[in-house]
């Protein structure tokens, strides 16, 4: 498989939960929509403690709070290839960047 590192962008202590929240609700809209997400349909949702994202592929990418640091939690994986892994974080991304409190990340890949 090809996955990130765990990637954590910078999100206040009093905002995170918030953030993640519509992140969530972003993804329910999207899923129930059909609309097409990193190139493909979402085919599962597990919205348990964040979200997890998985695409028709098996391609996924993982959003959270941090339970104890003020950022997010960003991990993306794929069983298909560095690109689709690529593509996956890349839209997680521009859903996280619609919030302006979602800040820079400590790491890239």
């Amino acid at each position: 498989t090809f996955g990130t590192p765990t990637m954590s962008p910078h999100c206040a202590d009093d905002v995170k939960y918030g953030v993640v929240e519509r992140v969530v609700a972003d993804f329910q809209a999207m899923k129930r929509d059909g609309t097409v997400f990193a190139g493909q349909k979402i085919a599962d949702l597990i919205t348990v403690n964040g979200v997890r994202v998985v695409a028709e592929d098996g391609t996924w990418g993982l959003v959270r709070a941090s339970s104890n640091k003020p950022e997010l939690v960003v991990v993306v994986e794929s069983p298909v290839s560095s690109q689709r892994r690529r593509e996956m974080f890349e839209a997680v991304d521009t859903v996280l960047r619609r919030s302006p409190e979602v800040g820079a990340y400590n790491q890239t890949f």
